[in-house]
């Protein structure tokens, strides 16, 4: 059985895993990004991962088809070098020659949401669709987009930046650069903004109970809260589910896919985050009252591991 070590690069963690050709994970090994260490230590610690998830596979680390790494940002046309990964305080990163040399194994590169749409066209939600698009609600928002059965990479990788697109002019402050961006309000950062600001407006509000401090909020309490009625936390939802509605209905009314799934870490809360979604998205979407239909919206299948899955699968 062949198997190749996918890793997925996250402005959190960094995940390391042997996967076999059928997309089944044989082992996992993990270690906090800390980008702010710089370039040099998280290439280090991804050679370091991809021997660990051999040596608790049992594989020998030569024995692997390659590593793949799913890594935000977008890339130069040959995907050997990052160009740009905001949330890593990446700019023009060689990163496959630096995990070249540090491991002997041959590496690919691609967009770390594009690794999650392929993994879950493979082997998960998606599997048999040739339209689909992948939204990640994590530390930023990412997304792939399948068309014909393939993904839609565009010119140097950039065009699975669907959390990039302008929600709301001369809005929130986005870590590109710019202002408004769908990441700026629909990331597990920003909705952890928006439950502190609430908290703050409302000291009775049952999310200090559940966070404890502004520090312990994480992206689900606001969830948690609004679970037990807190009016405060069902604000901060609304509005959050709201936003994350005009970024979708626009990708809607751009590709019309058959099937939108939503993966990361918010995308745990399942239809407390789906089922508003879609009751809101009819009126936001061209002509779905004279009976276009819109797609399916769903939670990614492989959850957290579609990144992995799909990184593996480059080199498989």
């Amino acid at each position: 059985m062949r198997y190749a070590i996918g890793i997925d690069l996250g402005g959190t963690s960094i995940k390391a895993g042997a996967v076999d050709e059928r997309g089944r994970i044989l082992s996992t090994a993990r270690r906090p990004t800390a980008p702010e260490r710089g370039f040099a230590a998280m290439m280090d610690d991804i050679a370091a991962l991809s021997r660990e998830a051999a040596e608790a596979a049992g594989l020998a680390k030569e024995e692997a088809a390659g590593i793949g790494i799913g890594t935000p940002g977008c890339l130069d046309g040959a995907g050997r070098t990052v160009i740009f990964a905001n949330n890593l305080f990446l700019k023009n990163a060689p990163m496959a020659e630096e995990i070249e040399r540090r491991t002997g194994l041959s590496v690919r590169l691609d967009n770390d949401a594009n690794c999650a749409v392929l993994g879950e066209q493979l082997f998960g939600a998606a599997k048999g669709r040739d339209s689909v698009i992948l939204l990640t609600l994590g530390t930023g928002v990412g997304g792939g987009v399948i068309v014909d059965g393939h993904i839609l990479p565009g010119v140097h990788t950039t065009s699975g930046e669907l959390g990039h697109m302008v929600i709301a002019m001369d809005g929130e402050p986005c870590t590109c650069g710019r202002r408004g961006c769908l990441e700026a309000y629909a990331s597990a950062t920003a909705l952890i903004r928006e439950t502190r600001r609430a908290m703050e407006r409302d000291r009775q509000s049952a999310m200090w109970r559940i966070a404890g401090t502004p520090e312990g909020v994480n992206g689900l309490t606001a969830f948690d809260a609004a679970r037990e009625g807190d009016p405060s936390a069902c604000g901060v939802l609304d509005r959050y589910i709201t936003a994350l509605a005009v970024g979708t209905a626009n990708l809607i009314n751009c590709f019309r896919p058959s099937i939108i799934l939503f993966g990361g870490g918010i995308s745990h809360s399942g239809e407390e985050l789906l089922a508003p979604l879609r009751a809101k998205l009819p009126d936001m979407c061209y002509a779905s009252d004279l009976g276009v239909p819109l797609p399916e919206i769903a939670c990614a299948a492989l959850g957290n591991d579609a990144g992995l899955i799909g990184a593996a699968c480059l080199c498989l």
